[in-house]
């Protein structure tokens, strides 16, 4: 390959911004603000001078720089997204013929170390940081929100945009089509920004496609993402609860109407729920036990996808309802089935009888006073006979096949 010197002197600065503007129209937003903001606070103040073959010859520059992105204590995921988006700028210039090889290929970019283990809570704990919920501010609509985001695996953008009309009452499922996207302190759905102060104000982007995109612009995070999730039927009563509540068009808010932002409901809701107050100071006043400190929203997907394995879900039903294209062969021929899809909702479903029986006589107390239905069901539920009614609240669920699945019974409040 014959590479005019000229070219490979473009400084990087340069060869960066016109790569920016030709790719930049048919890049999501959340992307190219992204690609914005790694150009501006980190590629071109170290960069931007530096001749693209300057930059091919100088393998030893590039670990330096990794070197001093780790010394600044840049989480690793940070740093690896930092330096995918380098390796993509070189790889153009590798296919512009401005350098002959992209130099990054085979740098390590993080240090290896072992990913904090990810937590998983228990249905009875999920329902007990829910109750939390409800008693705080965000009421039924922060209780609703914890349960479906681990009883759907839903992840925040996708849950926190769901608007009524994307509701399906005879399949009891939501609809994941335009996830809610927070892009520099700015709301987007479907492409158009969402006023936060007056959300029901809006057009309803929901049914209109934004001109010039084409259909494409702010939807799911890949084509599997478009896809329906079926709410277990007692998790859907609370949804349907929560919709008959209010006229808005977005069905989760704050609690004075506005949109949820990610930040705010992380602090002043979520993890008091889950983190308790002065747990460690059991005399103090105003001592809240915690239920399982420091699980993150995102987690509830995790727990989720667990439950569903425990179940014993097929793969293909599970990558399905997460969102996620099957990989390799399985792609073509794996499908899911009613069976599956009943074999699904029916553990989520015994998940949730067996929170309740989980539950102290007066946290029943309480719920059935928020939610008089429940009464009739935990009624029935002790009407069971004794090794239906102990599978249902033990550590082993017997389901519609009969058999034996694990669940565990999480701490008391």
């Amino acid at each position: 390959m014959w590479i005019d010197p000229r070219d490979a002197e473009t400084p990087f600065g340069e060869f960066a911004e016109e790569w920016y503007a030709a790719v930049t129209p048919r890049l999501e937003l959340n992307t190219r603000v992204k690609y914005r903001s790694y150009l501006d606070n980190h590629l071109l103040p170290r960069w931007r001078a530096w001749p693209m073959i300057g930059i091919f010859n100088g393998y030893v520059e590039i670990e330096r720089w990794l070197s001093w992105l780790h010394d600044e204590e840049f989480a690793e995921s940070s740093i690896a997204s930092i330096f995918a988006t380098f390796s993509t700028i070189l790889n153009a210039g590798v296919r512009a013929k401005v350098i002959p090889a992209n130099p990054c290929y085979g740098v390590r970019v993080t240090g290896g170390e072992f990913e904090n283990e990810r937590l998983l809570a228990t249905p009875v704990q999920v329902l007990r940081a829910a109750m939390r919920l409800f008693e705080s501010e965000m009421g039924l609509s922060g209780f609703t929100l914890c349960l479906l985001d681990f009883y759907t695996g839903g992840r925040w953008s996708e849950l926190v945009g769901q608007e009524r009309h994307e509701y399906d009452e005879a399949e009891r499922a939501i609809t994941v089509r335009y996830p809610l996207k927070e892009v520099n302190g700015k709301l987007w759905k479907a492409g158009v920004e969402v006023s936060h102060e007056r959300p029901s104000s809006r057009p309803d982007v929901g049914h209109v496609t934004p001109r010039r995109t084409k259909g494409k612009r702010g939807r799911a995070k890949t084509p599997a993402g478009t896809r329906p999730i079926v709410l277990p039927p007692s998790i859907a009563v609370f949804y349907e609860t929560l919709l008959d509540s209010h006229r808005g068009s977005f069905v989760f808010t704050s609690p004075d109407g506005t949109l949820l932002r990610r930040s705010n409901f992380r602090q002043r809701f979520w993890r008091p729920a889950w983190d308790g107050r002065k747990p460690d100071q059991p005399s103090a006043r105003g001592h809240v036990p915690a239920i399982l400190p420091w699980i993150t929203f995102h987690e509830g997907r995790h727990t989720h996808a667990t439950w569903m394995v425990e179940d014993g879900v097929p793969q293909v039903a599970r990558r399905a309802r997460l969102g996620q294209k099957m990989k390799g062969i399985a792609r073509v021929y794996d499908h899911v089935t009613s069976v599956m899809k009943a074999q699904l909702i029916n553990g989520l479903e015994a998940r949730w009888l067996g929170s309740l029986l989980a539950l102290r006589e007066d946290e029943l107390a309480a719920i059935i006073g928020w939610f008089p239905h429940l009464r009739a069901t935990v009624a029935e539920l002790r009407a069971l006979p004794s090794e239906r009614a102990i599978a249902f609240s033990s550590p082993l669920i017997l389901h519609n096949t009969q058999e034996a699945r694990p669940q565990d019974r999480g701490p008391g409040f």
